[in-house]
Protein backbone atom coordinates (compact mmCIF):
# COMPACT_ATOMS: atom_id res chain seq x y z
CA UNK A 1 0.00 0.00 0.00
CA UNK A 2 2.97 2.19 0.87
CA UNK A 3 4.38 1.76 -2.63
CA UNK A 4 0.71 2.96 -4.54
CA UNK A 5 0.75 5.97 -2.04
CA UNK A 6 4.53 6.80 -3.11
CA UNK A 7 2.93 6.32 -6.76
CA UNK A 8 -0.15 9.02 -6.46
CA UNK A 9 2.20 11.35 -4.52
CA UNK A 10 4.23 11.19 -7.22
CA UNK A 11 1.74 12.08 -9.72
CA UNK A 12 0.45 14.93 -7.68
CA UNK A 13 4.26 16.39 -7.96
CA UNK A 14 4.96 15.62 -11.28
CA UNK A 15 2.02 17.58 -12.37
CA UNK A 16 2.71 20.92 -9.98
CA UNK A 17 5.99 20.60 -11.54
CA UNK A 18 4.54 20.84 -15.26
CA UNK A 19 2.03 23.50 -14.16
CA UNK A 20 5.22 25.45 -12.54
CA UNK A 21 7.53 24.98 -15.90
CA UNK A 22 5.62 25.61 -18.90
CA UNK A 23 6.70 24.22 -21.98
CA UNK A 24 7.41 21.37 -24.02
CA UNK A 25 7.77 18.42 -22.10
CA UNK A 26 7.65 15.03 -21.72
CA UNK A 27 4.03 13.89 -21.55
CA UNK A 28 1.94 10.98 -20.29
CA UNK A 29 0.55 9.68 -17.09
CA UNK A 30 3.85 7.76 -15.87
CA UNK A 31 5.90 10.28 -16.82
CA UNK A 32 4.71 12.49 -14.88
CA UNK A 33 4.30 9.76 -11.90
CA UNK A 34 8.28 9.28 -12.57
CA UNK A 35 9.33 12.40 -12.71
CA UNK A 36 7.78 13.23 -9.29
CA UNK A 37 9.43 10.28 -7.66
CA UNK A 38 12.41 11.19 -8.78
CA UNK A 39 12.19 14.86 -7.89
CA UNK A 40 11.03 13.54 -4.37
CA UNK A 41 14.59 11.32 -4.54
CA UNK A 42 16.01 14.13 -5.53
CA UNK A 43 14.93 16.55 -2.85
CA UNK A 44 16.08 13.94 -0.04
CA UNK A 45 19.38 13.30 -1.22
CA UNK A 46 20.36 16.99 -1.36
CA UNK A 47 18.36 17.70 1.56
CA UNK A 48 20.13 15.04 3.41
CA UNK A 49 23.64 16.08 2.25
CA UNK A 50 22.88 19.71 3.07
CA UNK A 51 22.06 18.26 6.87
CA UNK A 52 18.06 19.33 6.33
CA UNK A 53 17.03 15.92 6.73
CA UNK A 54 17.96 13.30 8.94
CA UNK A 55 18.64 9.66 7.57
CA UNK A 56 15.47 8.10 7.14
CA UNK A 57 13.10 11.34 7.64
CA UNK A 58 10.40 12.09 5.06
CA UNK A 59 11.04 14.70 2.31
CA UNK A 60 8.55 17.67 2.37
CA UNK A 61 5.98 18.59 -0.17
CA UNK A 62 7.56 21.77 -1.45
CA UNK A 63 10.90 20.11 -1.23
CA UNK A 64 9.47 17.35 -3.59
CA UNK A 65 8.14 19.59 -5.93
CA UNK A 66 11.32 21.43 -6.10
CA UNK A 67 13.56 18.54 -7.28
CA UNK A 68 11.12 17.32 -9.73
CA UNK A 69 11.18 21.39 -10.95
CA UNK A 70 15.13 20.63 -11.72
CA UNK A 71 14.63 17.87 -12.92
CA UNK A 72 12.63 19.19 -15.43
CA UNK A 73 15.58 22.15 -16.03
CA UNK A 74 18.24 19.84 -16.23
CA UNK A 75 16.10 17.81 -19.22
CA UNK A 76 15.46 20.93 -21.00
CA UNK A 77 18.73 21.94 -20.99
CA UNK A 78 19.80 19.15 -22.44
CA UNK A 79 17.74 18.33 -25.13
CA UNK A 80 18.32 22.30 -25.91
CA UNK A 81 21.82 21.15 -26.81
CA UNK A 82 21.00 18.59 -29.26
Amino acid sequence: MTFLWMLLIGLFVGAIAKFLTPGKDPSGCLVTMILGVVGSMLAGFLGRSAGWYAEGEPVGFIASVIGAVLILLVFRMIKGRS
